[in-house]
């Protein structure tokens, strides 16, 4: 029903056209990017799709990666219309943790929203992840000014301190 893959440079019309189709959803959570180059090359995005026309539903964003005694990186995302509202990114965001803590083989994500973006709330919520605190004027949110978060955070409990041993080995022996 629902695949993630990476961006490829050939989506950025079809991007742009989403985004701007999206215009009433996002705002003023999200802005489109400045620059869909950019976009399109961020190593930890994927962009959400229906399996059987292949048409992009959403995207996330892992952001912030870091290694080492943390393990622990960001997660933005948006849905596009007319897709929103269909439990689409419930399923994308399942996905979405699979990579983070399976492939990736991070400990901790972490998601900021605005306090009155309830749908955002809902999702990360019903995802397993849990409020953790309020960060006063966190985000320049499309350089609008500063924003107002919470913080939403969701732990990989079958994380194996194993593999953070032989991390340390390895940035021991590296340092």
């Amino acid at each position: 029903m629902l695949f993630l893959r990476k961006p490829k440079p050939e989506d950025a019309e079809s991007i742009k056209a989403l985004y701007q189709a999206s215009t009433s959803l996002h705002q003023p959570w999200s802005y489109p990017p400045s620059n869909y180059a950019g976009y399109l090359a961020d190593e930890y995005r994927y962009f959400l799709c229906l399996t059987e026309r292949g048409d992009i539903v959403g995207t996330f964003n892992i952001s912030g990666v870091v290694r080492g005694y943390f393990q622990s990186a960001y997660l933005g995302y948006e849905v596009f219309m007319p897709y929103q509202g269909k439990g689409y990114m419930t399923i994308g965001i399942r996905l979405l943790l699979e990579e983070a803590f399976f492939q990736l083989k991070l400990h901790r994500l972490e998601a900021n929203i605005q306090p009155e973006n309830t749908s955002s709330i809902k999702l990360v919520s019903k995802a397993g992840f849990e409020n953790e605190g309020y960060s006063k004027h966190y985000l320049n949110i499309g350089g609008f000014g500063w924003k107002d978060h919470q913080r939403w955070a969701i732990v990989n409990h079958q994380w194996s301190s194993s593999e953070s041993k032989s991390d340390r080995a390895i940035n021991h022996h590296r340092g």
